[in-house]
């Protein structure tokens, strides 16, 4: 199974920043693809981020480009979402998410999900 634990979410003002972490198993980030999606309460769950396990490729909606930005440490096997210029609508439960190297990114087909961490953009 694929262990994957979010963290690093909390309380910002409008135009803060946040860095959110995913731990991930051993070797995870060699083989899976990671996504970080989110859901805020009464909407579906939106694809946000995604990198790629075979080049490292990155992915961002359309809401959150130029503003997020998504890397990974595969000696910490751990991948991180830096989020910049937080807008109230960015208030979600934040989850990250692993599937093979083929999934498509920033769909909401991943196989394997974390617990989520709660992100509040607030005044």
């Amino acid at each position: 199974q694929v262990q994957l634990v979010e963290s690093g979410g909390g309380l910002v003002q409008p135009g803060g920043s946040l860095r959110l972490s995913c731990a991930t198993s051993k070797f995870t980030l060699d083989y899976y693809t990671i996504g970080w999606f989110r859901q805020a309460p009464g909407k579906e769950r939106e694809g946000v981020s995604c990198i790629s396990s075979r080049d490292g490729s990155t992915y961002y909606s359309d809401s959150v480009k130029g503003r997020f930005t998504i890397s990974r440490d595969n000696a910490k096997n751990t991948v991180y979402l830096q989020m910049n210029s937080l807008k109230p609508e960015d208030t979600a439960v934040y989850y990250c998410a692993a599937d093979s190297a083929t999934v498509k990114c920033l769909s909401r087909n991943f196989g394997s999900w974390g617990q989520g961490t709660q992100v509040t953009v607030s005044s």
